[in-house]
């Protein structure tokens, strides 16, 4: 069968498989390291296979349906995301028209919404692949009948059919991911060493947290790491593939949840001498035991993504953050700070019951800590999550309508708005953090005599140049605002306007 997996465009800079899709405000691009696996799977079951990366490539949709077109695909695949999900569908009407190919859409906000997804797409989505999709994708392409097909929403021209769940599959079963289909250099990061390439250790979490969406939407909440061997394999695979590349990004969520994993990776790693060749960096939890931080060092490990989250235990406990307390997080970022790690910190503001109060808690928090750099971003609500129920169940949702989930700019909106602490309270304390973080005199000499080579001076000019614009557009937008409204108020970034989910790279 000839398959098309697009990623679709949605306006410039929109990532679009990240954990929030949105414009990103440092104009970072996340790697299709899902999607790829998939493509491998079909190349491997003998398809043939392209793969479009329109939205990291900014293409036009026509850019998008010229390549799919002249590929004259049977089968055509979609990530859909939450905001996008009327453009995605609006693009596979256009291919599907010019080609008259079936249309399976995937992804997270599929999963979660497949009735909805079809009633906005009727006559355009034939199918709807739920969940961890690899192997529903291939039996699809193997023409297994669709009745047969677990894991599969279909419509057979009268009425939607959900076939049962298919269970997790065997992580070790998996190939590498299809990076001969990308170039790893059209996913900028500033906080990366580029080119870098993403690498997922295992799928799954043993975590609850009621923000996060792939557990609770994609691959579950069991951790199924695969072996050691098969990890340090992948890495020597994408060196040879893109000799380019300056570092991997172990991007499971969990990667030092299993601590006997980590120890087989690191000497694992060793024993070949790749901590000699390239760096790789990993997403942390605070309840890392601290006792294999010196081996993640000494195999390689350079940069480590940690979800500290809030300042305050009550913060962490509403959002279901379990194990982890804030006196944990202040000496996991010690001792990592101590054996020379660069931390990057990732917080978040307007748990269920913030205030300016215990938001300002966060913000101190992040400052006390030997970290390198930050991100705040709203508390995210995606349909199919805990926090999206419970702030649908109390009335504490701002959107009726999934284009609502971003602003004009495409960029994330703040969609919590509780009686205590508005979505503008959040905005204004996400902006106040990330100003009070960044332009400490401290923190500033910080980050310039942490720079080592051309690399590393390149990746804070990228990330200065992300967090000026950021303000200078909100000073724009402000500015306009006023013009319209004919008004005279004095002008602070401390009063943001509609903004969320705000990111910073390694400035």
């Amino acid at each position: 069968m000839k398959i098309a997996i697009l990623n679709p465009s949605f306006g410039d800079n929109f990532v679009r498989v990240a954990r929030w899709a949105a414009k990103s405000r440092g104009r970072v691009q996340r790697h299709p390291e899902y999607l790829l696996t998939a493509a491998q799977v079909l190349i491997d079951a003998g398809h043939d296979v392209i793969y479009v990366e329109a939205a990291a490539r900014n293409f036009t949709p026509e850019q998008s349906y010229e390549i799919v077109q002249a590929h004259k695909p049977d089968l055509l695949v979609i990530h859909a995301t939450t905001p996008s999900i009327y453009n995605d569908i609006e693009q596979a009407r256009e291919i599907k028209k010019r080609t008259s190919c079936l249309v399976a859409f995937i992804g997270q906000h599929v999963s979660a919404e497949p009735e909805n997804t079809f009633e906005i797409g009727r006559g355009v989505v034939d199918f709807i692949l739920r969940h961890e999709y690899d192997h529903t994708l291939r039996d699809l392409a193997n023409g297994v009948q669709y009745a047969e097909n677990l894991g599969m929403s279909w419509w057979d021209g009268a009425r939607i059919i959900h076939n049962p769940n298919r269970p997790l599959l065997d992580v070790n079963e998996l190939p590498f991911p299809a990076w001969q289909l990308i170039e790893p250099e059209w996913y900028p990061d500033g906080g990366k060493k580029f080119p870098f390439l993403t690498l997922m250790t295992g799928r799954g979490c043993n975590n609850g947290c009621t923000f996060c969406r792939d557990p609770q939407l994609m691959y579950g909440y069991k951790l199924r790491n695969r072996t050691a061997m098969k990890v340090v394999d992948e890495m020597e695979h994408d060196l040879k593939l893109h000799p380019q590349i300056r570092e991997i990004m172990f991007e499971t969520d969990t990667f030092a949840a299993d601590r006997q994993h980590v120890i087989d990776v690191c000497n694992e790693i060793i024993r070949r001498g790749l901590h000699k060749k390239i760096s790789w960096s990993c997403n942390m939890r605070v309840n890392t035991d601290l006792e294999v931080l010196p081996l993640m060092r000494e195999s390689g490990c350079r940069m480590l993504m940690t979800g500290f989250e809030f300042g305050y235990d009550e913060g962490l406990k509403a959002v279901a953050k379990g194990g982890v307390n804030v006196n944990m997080a202040r000496n996991y970022a010690v001792r990592a700070n101590e054996l020379g790690f660069t931390i990057h910190g990732c917080f978040m503001i307007g748990a269920p019951g913030e205030t300016k109060e215990t938001a300002q808690e966060t913000i101190d928090f992040a400052k006390s800590l030997p970290l390198d750099t930050v991100q705040i971003t709203g508390v995210a609500s995606y349909p199919g999550t805990a926090i999206y129920r419970w702030a649908k169940e109390h009335n504490y949702l701002r959107a009726d309508d999934w284009r609502e989930w971003l602003n004009a700019e495409k960029e994330q909106r703040t969609l919590l708005d509780y009686p205590q602490f508005s979505s503008r309270d959040i905005d204004e304390y996400i902006d106040k953090g990330l100003k009070e973080f960044y332009l400490r005199p401290k923190q500033m000499w910080k980050m310039f005599i942490s720079i080592r080579s051309i690399g590393d001076l390149l990746r804070k000019l990228y990330g200065f140049k992300a967090f000026v614009d950021y303000f200078a557009k909100k000073f724009k937008d402000l500015i306009s605002a006023k013009k319209g409204k004919n008004t005279n108020i004095e002008f602070s970034v401390e009063t943001a306007d509609s903004q969320s989910q705000k990111e910073t790279v390694g400035v």
